[in-house]
């Protein structure tokens, strides 16, 4: 028996893909590659080049993480917690995101943080059972998941 899911209006999904610092960096082992295979020959070369590049890249975006905010539930990685589990979730950008992915970051919260997103949302967790104590989760647009998750908390 098939089932569909109803997409509501409190879901919300984001991959946390490479920044394009990170991809330019893979694809230069696409000429590295290529250099190495030269002395074999300059066709093979090339074309081995250029597919290890183009793989490096795809394996990067492929193993991206994804954020989602879906049947009442937060998933960020391969973690999810039911949102009435969640306190009050915080957006954060600039110097606010900055420490709170450095000097402030808690050791005891779960983390999916990725380099070059520089927004943050710190989700409390409000279950004493939990051993994690927060969730810090990279955003490109925290405001946009932060109301997500508020949607999710009262729609349960």
């Amino acid at each position: 028996m098939a089932t569909t899911r109803v997409q509501t209006a409190a879901d919300y999904r984001e991959r946390l893909g490479p920044s394009l610092w990170v991809i330019v960096s893979a694809a230069v082992v696409a000429p590295m590659a290529a250099l190495v295979l030269t002395p074999i020959d300059t066709t093979v070369a090339l074309a081995a080049g250029a597919a290890i590049g183009v793989v490096a890249i795809a394996l990067l975006v492929w193993v991206s993480p994804t954020v989602r905010v879906a049947d009442g539930r937060l998933f960020a990685g391969r973690a999810w917690i039911e949102a009435r589990y969640l306190g009050e979730p915080v957006a954060l950008t600039d110097e606010d995101a900055r420490f709170a992915r450095g000097p402030g970051l808690d050791a005891t919260a779960w983390h999916v943080i990725r380099g070059g997103i520089d927004g943050v949302v710190v989700v409390p967790v409000v279950d004493p059972d939990d051993p994690a104590r927060a969730w810090v989760i990279s955003s490109r647009t925290p405001d946009r998941l932060a109301a997500a998750i508020r949607r999710a908390q009262t729609a349960r």
